[in-house]
């Protein structure tokens, strides 16, 4: 039995835990003010809050609910567009779209509006460019973005002064009063699920799909996934942690892209993070894409998979998800791939955690990705640099490359040429003629194959920028 808080209202469903959330709001609840787009989480009609407990304090992010499956509901406060009404009146969000002009056709502007009424739930400061941001996931077809672009500014001046979100869009009126009863009635119903959740683990051996995020599962599987028996681990607290042992990095399989975001143990050791995460999808799919999901879904041009290989990341793969006991084996993440989608584990391996190296004092991480556009698209080739020097030499450096080949690509013979090696423009030419001679391109929509390998030595000259200059 899945429970969460829909609105103002307490849910409690026995319907398929695989269904897209999306779907139990428009034809269930019949709350059709979220609109069905893509269903492929790229234009953002369907956005919703999803506000839960972190540390006994209430968050709210936003997804696209047309991928999130409705079990990844349990215990949160979903909101629908329906949900940030005044009775009589439009809320301020919705006032600064309709001053600025920001909707034509209107298809779009709920999502638009959600996301908006997200950032002022948000700790985020209230400037414009974080309600800009707030609105990465959302595409307009028929206004243009300038006017929203003016909403927002308009909802950022609005938020001066906030400091606890919840209780200032509550007594501002920006948002229903309900909103200031949520985080006791989340610990009530955390107390009804107990029961629900043990049931879980004792049913989990019998549910052969393991899902986190969901967001590149939904966009090909959703026929599949919608009845399956599955087992949730998105919120399980064994498997979305980003802990520190030694000089080690432990992050568990369900951490999110948001999660890497906000860690302090990444943020210290990659200072240039937040950048890169830009790179990487809209908002709401960061909220949901989990990094094992990027590393399973074997993409040769995975973001997190890219980043991840030139740091040598390890998993550790189990034949159980369950907590509890250890068993299982550790390989590098680049011995995961053997052919394109094809993984070295077997079908009921998981990966239970994802370890790595922190970067040593003054070595250097990059990662660069090219895109036909720079945001919201994927790549057509993505590179990651580290590299770790002793003076002026070279003693340890990693690069990986992803769309110039079948497989995301650990570059092992560049990465090993280069050791021992002092910076130079020869060096440089050396090194991407050794990197182009390493990787198997092929022409498709995004590029031709000379074009892809033209572009990975134009990165791997952007990688050594910063300590050819040194």
């Amino acid at each position: 039995m899945i429970q969460f808080i829909l609105n103002d209202k307490e849910i409690e469903t026995g319907l398929s835990p695989g269904m897209v959330l999306l779907d139990f709001i428009r034809y269930h609840q019949h709350l059709t003010g979220t609109k069905i787009g893509c269903r492929e989480g790229d234009c953002g009609a369907c956005t919703v809050l999803v506000g839960e407990l972190v540390n006994d304090d209430l968050q709210y992010h936003s997804v696209t609910c047309c991928l999130m499956p409705l079990g990844n509901a349990t215990g949160k406060h979903i909101v629908t567009i329906e949900g940030i009404n005044h009775p009589r009146e439009l809320n301020m969000v919705q006032q600064a779209m309709a001053d600025a002009g920001a909707t034509q056709c209107g298809f779009c502007t709920p999502g638009v509006v959600m996301s908006l009424a997200g950032f002022c739930l948000s700790d985020k400061a209230p400037a414009t460019e974080n309600a800009i941001a707030a609105v990465d996931g959302n595409i307009c077809r028929c206004t243009g973005y300038k006017s929203i672009e003016r909403a927002a500014m308009q909802v950022a001046e609005k938020l001066r002064g906030k400091k606890d979100p919840v209780e200032f869009v509550t007594t501002q009126k920006i948002l229903p009063a309900y909103f200031a009863g949520i985080k006791e009635r989340l610990h009530r119903l955390a107390g009804k699920i107990i029961a629900a959740a043990l049931k879980d683990v004792a049913d989990a051996k019998e549910r052969p799909h393991v899902v986190g995020g969901g967001t590149d599962l939904y966009v090909q599987k959703h026929d599949e996934m919608k009845d399956a028996a599955i087992r949730f681990l998105l919120d399980h607290p064994d498997y979305n942690s980003i802990h520190r042992e030694g000089d080690r990095c432990i992050i568990g399989p369900s951490a999110t892209v948001s999660d890497l975001q906000q860690s302090a143990i990444i943020q210290e050791a990659f200072l240039h993070f937040s950048r890169y995460a830009k790179l990487i999808s809209s908002t709401p799919i960061r909220n949901m894409a989990t990094i094992a999901g990027n590393f399973i879904n074997a993409s040769p041009i995975g973001d997190l998979t890219i980043f991840f290989l030139a740091l040598d990341a390890q998993i550790n793969l189990s034949p159980d998800p369950s907590p509890g006991e250890r068993r299982g084996r550790s390989i590098p993440l680049r011995k995961l791939y053997k052919g394109y989608k094809q993984l070295n584990k077997d079908p009921d391996e998981h990966i239970e955690s994802i370890w790595f190296e922190l970067p040593a004092p003054g070595s250097c991480f990059n990662f660069e990705k090219v895109s036909k556009r720079t945001h919201l698209d994927i790549a057509s080739v993505n590179s990651a640099f580290y590299i770790e020097m002793t003076g002026d030499v070279i003693q340890k450096a990693g690069l990986s490359a992803g769309g110039v080949g079948p497989v995301p690509m650990y570059l092992e013979k560049t990465s090993a040429w280069l050791q021992g090696k002092k910076i130079t423009e020869e060096v440089i030419a050396a090194a991407i003629k050794t990197a182009q001679a390493e990787i198997s391109p092929i022409s498709d929509a995004r590029g031709s194959k000379e074009y892809k390998s033209l572009l990975l030595g134009q990165l791997i000259r952007i990688h050594f920028m910063p300590l050819l200059k040194k």
